[in-house]
């Protein structure tokens, strides 16, 4: 059991997973503060000031205190999917980008193919007009 858990965790896949799990983590943070400190801010400037993180209704219940829905948080969270998912596709793309493989550049003939060229323009040049 112990030897098929090695070979399992030491597949590639396993371990890409891994490392992209890891990342995602430690990108995570940098997303979250590029949406509250530098998007967020001019759009609600924009907006007459709002700070969307504020946005909430608040619903009446029988005591003073009320139940609030706070949608704002929820649309900073859909701003961070979306600016994550962006990021994700610019980075896919140049790493695709970047992994293009090369089209081949034509070589030299090889001496073998040389040497059957001209045994064909030979042949062609003997042949009689007539023959097919």
């Amino acid at each position: 059991m112990v030897s098929e858990f090695k070979e399992f965790a030491m597949r590639g896949n396993v371990i890409d997973l891994a490392v992209g799990v890891i990342i995602g983590a430690a990108f995570s943070p940098i997303v979250a503060t590029l949406v509250e400190n530098i998007i967020m801010p001019p759009i609600g400037y924009i907006l007459a000031g709002i700070d969307f993180s504020d946005l909430a209704i608040t619903l009446p219940t029988p005591t003073d205190d009320g139940v609030e829905i706070k949608y704002g948080l929820f649309l900073n969270a859909v701003f961070k999917f979306f600016i994550t998912a962006l990021a994700i596709f610019l980075l896919i793309r140049l790493i695709n980008k970047l992994h293009k493989p090369k089209p081949a550049e034509a070589s030299a003939p090889s001496p073998s193919e040389v040497y059957l060229r001209e045994i064909r323009d030979a042949l062609v040049k003997d042949k009689p007009s007539g023959a097919v």
